[in-house]
């Protein structure tokens, strides 16, 4: 049990049995009445994000979840293949839970992956990564300075967008929030 004085970003909160990450919190005063608390709330299972208003100092239910840096291994056809990094046991994440973090995972990567009572239910990827351009079309001579983008498939099979100027084979650095192209990497 905690307060809603208490609620800190990341915390994950059992409300009538359902699972839900705190992803934004802010406390309120009114000129009239009690001091309330505003929070943007995330199923951790179904990513649906719901504003909620709770009184000051309500008591609430955190679970408790488990946060584990892991690699991703590989998919084995069933799910992807994680391995704990501190202990080396091997877990298969199912493709539903590991939704679009997909487009940006490669064997030997890194993931944070969230755990509750030995049920996978989140990872959290890094803010960006590195990934290699498999195809794009040719930039044309003069395209140097141009605001232009084209697009471009990286070696995950997610399609980005890229300025004018890159060609296959170079590497990128991509946010993994909302796939956009950061910049080249020498």
């Amino acid at each position: 049990m905690a307060s809603t004085n208490d609620l800190k970003n990341g915390m994950v909160l059992d409300l009538d049995g359902q699972l839900w990450s705190v992803i934004w919190f802010q406390h309120h005063k009114p000129g009239k009445g009690n001091t309330v608390v505003r929070t943007k709330l995330k199923h951790v299972l179904s990513g649906k994000v719901v504003d909620r208003t709770f009184n000051s100092d309500t008591k609430v239910d955190t679970a408790s979840v488990d946060r584990r840096e892991m690699q991703y291994l590989y998919h084995d056809g069933s799910g992807y293949v994680f391995m704990d990094t501190s202990t080396y046991e091997q877990m298969t994440i199912s493709d539903d839970t590991v939704g679009d973090a997909k487009n940006y995972l490669l064997p030997e990567h890194m993931a944070t992956v969230a755990i509750h009572e030995d049920t996978p239910l989140y990872l959290d990827l890094p803010a960006s990564v590195e990934l290699e351009v498999t195809y794009t079309e040719p930039g044309l001579q003069g395209d140097r300075s141009t605001g232009g983008t084209k697009p471009a498939t990286v070696e995950t099979g997610l399609q980005i967008q890229v300025p004018l100027f890159l060609t296959t084979g170079e590497r990128v650095k991509v946010d993994t929030r909302d796939g956009s192209y950061l910049g080249r990497v020498g």
